[in-house]
């Protein structure tokens, strides 16, 4: 490609240019306006210039997390100490799976008072089934009969009761004094926070956390400039810059505040994770497709140089044939255009290739 510009350089400089200065007596170091002769402007593209849509793409550097909608705390529901670890951190689960077991005077106890309600229920049962046989014939009242079904439907509810006491403690009635944490839904083990005979307190100890990375979320620092022109169901672009990307998301939510230590606000993009390749606490790339279309007169990034002040501009073709620089003032770019917010008007016809080299003929 630079062996081509050259060339055309070249050719240009061979074929001869000529200035027209506003005034004749114009310095030599003045900049005035180009003229190319017809095998010149062969080699030139020139652009018209009129309005057009497009929708801005933001920036922004993001981290990754899990999905909270699909990771779970595991908390102990029992109180006692660790005897053994049955999972290891990367290793998937099933729901219900055992995840370690706990040394519990909780679950004993629950055994106990379950194995007393089966019992109490199963007796007053029977009173109740031999009173109500008694009644029928006259033995005892109606009143004592219908007591004994009282009392016997009050039993059973204190079992079901117990029961359910020993479900919430992932037990049976067949429990010894060990306790098992199981998994309480399907997915990897993301964290493991215990060990071999740490003492863990019912209610309040963390010990796994178990996730679905299928799906994670990547949270998004979006500037406060860039934030109007961001919108939730917004198209997402995910780079870890690893050579494993790119992954695509959608913007699922913007939040209500702004980071205190950043002043950014957090845009929560949800995103598929193929081969569970993106890693919580991941630093990643986010691009985001703005999902509001804005409108500019838009020309290529090719057309527009700097000057010898760094101040941006384009070679306006003019009526009699000649080439001005005219200073813009730009806005928005993407890759390949510039929304010139300032400088130019529709109807304005800019060259879009071949600029640098009229700027190096200018000058000689």
């Amino acid at each position: 490609m630079i062996g081509r510009l050259t060339a055309i350089g070249l050719a240009f400089l061979a074929a001869g240019c000529s200035s027209s200065p506003e005034d004749g007596g114009a310095p030599a170091n003045a900049v005035s306006n180009v003229r190319l002769t017809k095998a010149q402007q062969r080699h030139i593209r020139l652009f018209t210039v009129e309005p057009a849509g497009y929708r801005q793409r933001i920036e922004a550097p993001g981290t990754v997390d899990f999905d909270n909608n699909q990771a779970t705390a595991v908390i102990s529901p029992f109180t006692g100490p660790v005897t053994r670890i049955f999972v290891a951190v990367g290793q998937p689960v099933a729901k219900g799976q055992p995840l370690a077991a706990v040394a519990s005077a909780d679950v004993a106890n629950a055994v106990a008072a379950y194995r007393k309600a089966a019992v109490a229920a199963a007796n007053a049962r029977r009173v109740a089934t031999a009173d109500r046989d008694l009644a029928a014939h006259n033995g005892i009242s109606e009143r004592e009969a219908a007591q004994a079904e009282t009392d016997a439907a009050s039993a059973e509810a204190d079992r079901v009761a117990a029961a359910q006491a020993l479900a919430s403690l992932g037990a049976g009635p067949g429990s010894g004094l060990s306790g098992v944490i199981r998994a309480p839904v399907s997915g990897i083990v993301v964290e493991k926070q215990i060990t071999p005979g740490q003492l863990l307190q019912a209610g309040s100890s963390p010990a796994f956390t178990v996730a679905n990375l299928s799906q994670v979320w990547v949270l998004a620092q979006i500037a406060p400039g860039d934030l109007a022109n961001v919108g939730v169901h917004d198209a997402a672009q995910i780079d870890p810059g690893n050579g494993t990307g790119p992954f695509r998301g959608t913007v699922e939510n913007i939040s209500a505040s702004v980071d205190p230590d950043t002043r950014a606000v957090v845009a929560r993009v949800v995103a598929p994770n193929p081969g569970d390749l993106l890693k919580k606490q991941m630093y990643v790339d986010v691009s985001i497709e703005s999902g509001r279309v804005s409108t500019g007169l838009l020309v290529p990034a090719s057309a527009v140089l700097r000057d010898d002040q760094n101040l941006p501009f384009v070679y306006l073709a003019m009526p009699d044939g000649s080439f001005t620089r005219r200073h813009v003032s730009l806005g928005y770019r993407d890759s390949q255009n510039y929304d010139v917010t300032s400088g130019l008007q529709a109807g304005d016809r800019v060259v879009a290739d071949g600029a640098i080299f009229l700027q190096f003929m200018q000058s000689q």
